[in-house]
């Protein structure tokens, strides 16, 4: 059950997310109709906020009648938080690039403020991401490998107050939900720039992530894939290898050093 709304938020701001959010779902060519059924709208709240979206750029109004889609505006909101995040076309032709190499989904994600956030994904058909990892998801860390590579450059003292701040849901059987355990993976991670997540997040799926680093040697995000558990279990050592190296290479492309490789976290 969702937790109630906060006082002071504004209902006609929140309706008109909803109506942004339904339309990019959609895609192009959704109805107004369409928007206030799924919206529980009245057809003429609906309407105001369709046409208020459409003026400010955030939605257009498709030809011949043929409904909505989204607005040129959005690109550049997406635009600005790809550079808010660290990513740009280098990160995502190394993340394709390592993707096809693992034959896995591969994820880039960063640290930004006090979230763990998925920056940047490749996938394909045959080797699809994991829902909900897309990006924007910022959840979870305790139980994602790549959460564990973030979290373990935090002092404790900030990882504390982090998990008070997100808690440590029970995901599946194998969540770690304690802090302590957690902790001292953690300081496992830290040494060895290697985390694994294996039915920890979702059943059936497993994760590895390693660190990429600035040139001070500071982790700036981390590299990881996932794949099905029977895919793991077979592959266990290529992956962890791929994701070492691959994040190690990220380093090296985006400090601009020959010399850069696999290492122990430092702290950020």
């Amino acid at each position: 059950m969702s937790s109630p709304a906060p006082r002071g938020l504004i209902g006609s701001a929140r309706r008109a997310l909803r109506v942004l959010e339904i339309v990019a779902s959609e895609g192009d060519g959704v109805s107004a109709k369409a928007v206030a059924r799924r919206a529980g709208f009245t057809l003429s709240t609906t309407y105001h906020l369709l046409n208020t979206l459409v003026h400010d750029g955030y939605l257009v109004r498709l030809g011949h009648g043929r409904g909505f889609g989204l607005g040129y505006k959005i690109g550049s909101l997406h635009q600005r938080l790809c550079e808010e995040l660290d990513v740009d076309d280098v990160v995502r032709e190394e993340l394709n690039l390592l993707h096809r190499q693992a034959r896995a989904a591969a994820y880039y994600t960063v640290l930004r403020d006090t979230d763990v956030v998925v920056a940047a994904v490749a996938d394909s058909a045959r080797y699809p991401r994991a829902t909900p990892l897309d990006f924007g998801f910022h959840e979870a860390a305790h139980a994602t490998a790549f959460g564990k590579v973030l979290l373990s450059t935090l002092t404790p003292k900030q990882r504390r107050s982090y998990l008070e701040g997100t808690g440590m849901p029970r995901l599946t059987d194998r969540t770690r939900v304690r802090l302590a355990d957690l902790s001292r993976e953690l300081d496992q991670v830290r040494h060895s720039g290697l985390a694994r997540d294996v039915e920890e997040f979702q059943p059936e799926l497993a994760c590895v992530s390693a660190p990429v680093r600035d040139a001070d040697n500071r982790v700036r995000g981390a590299v990881a894939f996932s794949v099905p558990i029977a895919d793991f279990t077979a592959r266990r050592g290529e992956l962890e290898r791929t994701v070492t190296e691959g994040a190690a290479r990220l380093t090296r492309v985006l400090t601009g050093s020959a010399g850069a490789g696999p290492a122990s976290i430092s702290a950020v």
